[in-house]
């Protein structure tokens, strides 16, 4: 896959977002409602979430979600449980959500089908919905990000945290009314391009990054890291705040780059420790998230979050780091749209 110029698919993918967000609001937004309606009418006892890259880290955001919203409890599925070992758990009354863009992966659509014949209430959530993945689950939730050519997913990730955050708050009997700033903010974070691009020159020559957060922000970290490694080709190891203190830390120098997501609230009040010993050691770190404390880091990216709930930023703390992605990626004279040994669905068994 190429394009006429390099990162041309991506960078027209990426200022989409805000259209997109906009799309699910005015146009599915009925339509999730009334798919959480009818779930929850069926009170799933647990959630079961499964998806592999991109997904995967959507995922990882609507546990966050589910958990603190709705205080169910939720786990992340390993599919080789029963597509490799045959194990068949009863999963009566439970929910399982699986997300992926394109719905296509065979171990996504085996696992779930297995799941709905071990009695769960399956719900796909796609960018695709005439795709193998649809057709085997039970309830079907369509992104509407529309086609996504370039390899790195960037749409498809905030399509599916607007559709997973909606749907969560169908599941309490809410209104998603924090969603609604999301397309205005997103179009600002995006026409920022030129600050991200000067951002960029600092780590055009990284040879590893680190990536950290707290609650709602850490799939954020997951993602960005994600994007990192698959355009840029830059280590980028991402970690639960809590979890670089336990032993990564040691690693962490004035040399490679931190980014930390301080998400507006209490992920970004437990990071805080983190922060401090970060500096402690004299980190070159960068913070993504609101303007006081970007002050305090070595550069970052302040978000407009004030008045933002929680649960929504991770939707804005994405975009500079995709948009980073992009701009170190160009950097580095590579092509972002078709990163080496990807392809666009991956069939993993």
């Amino acid at each position: 896959m190429s394009s006429e110029r390099p990162g041309m698919m991506m960078s027209g993918e990426m200022s989409e977002q805000p259209v997109v967000l906009s799309r699910i609001l005015d146009e599915g937004a009925p339509r999730i409602r009334e798919t959480a309606r009818l779930i929850a009418a069926r009170r799933p006892r647990f959630v079961l979430l499964t998806g592999r890259g991109t997904s995967d880290n959507a995922a990882l955001y609507a546990k966050y979600l589910l958990e603190v919203r709705l205080g169910l409890p939720c786990g992340l599925t390993s599919m080789s449980t029963t597509t490799a070992y045959d194990a068949r758990p009863d999963l009566t009354d439970v929910l399982v959500i699986t997300v992926s863009q394109s719905g296509g992966s065979p171990d996504l659509v085996a696992s779930t089908r297995a799941a709905r014949e071990a009695g769960a209430v399956t719900l796909a959530v796609t960018n695709n919905r005439d795709s193998p993945l649809a057709a085997v689950s039970e309830y079907h939730l369509d992104i509407l990000a529309g086609p996504e050519r370039a390899l790195p997913a960037t749409k498809t990730y905030t399509a599916s945290l607007m559709t997973l955050y909606l749907f969560v708050e169908g599941l309490r009997g809410g209104d998603g009314a924090a969603a609604q700033p999301l397309p205005e903010l997103a179009q600002r974070v995006l026409a920022r391009g030129e600050e991200v691009k000067q951002l960029a020159s600092r780590y055009r020559f990284a040879e590893r990054m680190v990536l950290t957060s707290r609650g709602y922000g850490y799939p954020t970290a997951k993602e960005a890291a994600l994007k990192l490694m698959e355009t840029s080709y830059i280590p980028a190891l991402s970690y639960s705040g809590a979890d670089l203190l336990h032993g990564p830390l040691a690693m962490v120098d004035n040399i490679s780059p931190v980014i930390a997501i301080v998400t507006e609230g209490k992920g970004g009040e437990a990071l805080q420790p983190v922060l401090e010993r970060l500096r402690g050691r004299g980190a070159d770190l960068f913070v993504v998230g609101g303007a006081a404390e970007v002050t305090k880091a070595s550069a970052g990216f302040a978000l407009p979050t004030g008045g933002v709930a929680e649960e929504v930023q991770p939707v804005l703390e994405i975009l500079p780091l995709q948009m980073l992605a992009y701009e170190i990626t160009i950097a580095r004279g590579q092509d972002p749209d078709a990163p080496r040994a990807l392809a666009k669905v991956t069939e993993t068994r």
